[in-house]
């Protein structure tokens, strides 16, 4: 029997996770159960109340406030203990039309991708500033080159994932999930793949843009760390190679006059050329180290996976 999980990480959601509830099927073709599971990020209000009263099948609480990509994957290992051979997640807020869920499943079902983004309409969005369509545009492309996929709206939070490439996702960074999870998926050689769908009307002003000077901080920072983290050696070594050709150009023209008598006026590049080689040099270093890290990093998610894989066989030959 399939079981497919819709899971809506929530914080102080009381206002809107009603209409959210409303709208989740509770029949999918294509899976034989559908259960829905609330992610309490610390909520301090009545979402916990109003997610059982609209029958939530799983809640699942965390002890504090701990950002949207913590409660994402605590809603993750939920899923999978619950038996999820499919796990979709979206939005407290509406944001998303459910109606789309049998779309956004269908490539998983018929074994075309392991995880599946939905695309929304982003230029027609009309309470979309034109920063962060731009921002939103700029993310994409950063997570496209970083992950060799082609998601045109990498920071969609409608996305369906199948139990497998559930097992095999490890989100570290702490403001939001979207952008990292695609690069992971890339990076693993999962098969990933997009659906254009629907958005509903606004709701409520978006919890990670406080404001535009704040998204565009926050922004940067994230694509910045993601290249830091999936890419460290590229990362440290172009600048590095930048660095030491540099050095080595200002260095070449100190000899020119040295050589030519007229070094003693041009002491000032001398020291310039050390400084640019030396730190060439050691960016160098710095991502033979990171590269180094990053293996091992990867090593030991693909250790995690297999003990997860030899657990759940035991599991099953114990029930068996």
């Amino acid at each position: 029997m399939s079981k497919l999980i819709i899971q809506i990480p929530c914080y102080n959601e009381e206002e809107t996770l009603g209409i959210t509830l409303s709208a989740l099927p509770r029949k999918v073709a294509g899976v034989d159960k559908v259960e829905w599971l609330i992610v309490d990020d610390g909520s301090t209000d009545g979402t916990v109340e109003l997610g059982r009263a609209r029958g939530a099948d799983h809640i699942i609480r965390l002890p504090q406030h701990q950002g949207l990509a913590k409660a994402f994957m605590a809603g993750l290992e939920a899923s999978l203990k619950a038996g999820a051979d499919i796990v979709v997640n979206l939005d407290a807020d509406n944001q998303y039309c459910a109606d789309d869920i049998p779309k956004l499943i269908a490539p998983i079902l018929s074994g075309k991708a392991e995880i599946v983004v939905g695309i929304r309409p982003i230029s027609e969005v009309k309470h979309f500033s034109l920063v962060k369509k731009f921002l939103q545009k700029l993310g994409s492309r950063a997570v496209r080159f970083a992950s060799k996929t082609d998601i045109p709206d990498a920071p969609s939070g409608f996305r369906a994932m199948s139990r497998g490439a559930a097992m095999r996702l490890n989100v570290f960074n702490e403001h939001t999930y979207t952008l990292e999870m695609i690069i992971q998926a890339g990076q693993k050689g999962m098969a990933i793949a997009s659906v254009p769908i629907r958005i509903n009307e606004d709701l409520r002003p978006s919890r990670l843009v406080k404001s535009i000077p704040n998204y565009i901080l926050r922004s940067v920072f994230t694509i910045v760390r993601i290249f830091m983290t999936y890419r460290p050696f590229r990362f440290f070594a172009i600048p590095g190679i930048v660095s030491f050709g540099l050095g080595l150009l200002i260095g070449f023209r100190y000899l020119y006059f040295y050589f030519t008598g007229h070094g003693s006026g041009h002491v000032q590049s001398l020291i310039l050329a050390a400084l640019l080689l030396g730190a060439g040099f050691f960016l160098g270093v710095i991502g033979l180290l990171a590269d180094l890290i990053s293996v091992n990093r990867k090593l030991l998610e693909n250790i995690d996976w297999r003990l997860q894989q030899i657990e759940k066989k035991i599991e099953k030959n114990g029930h068996g």
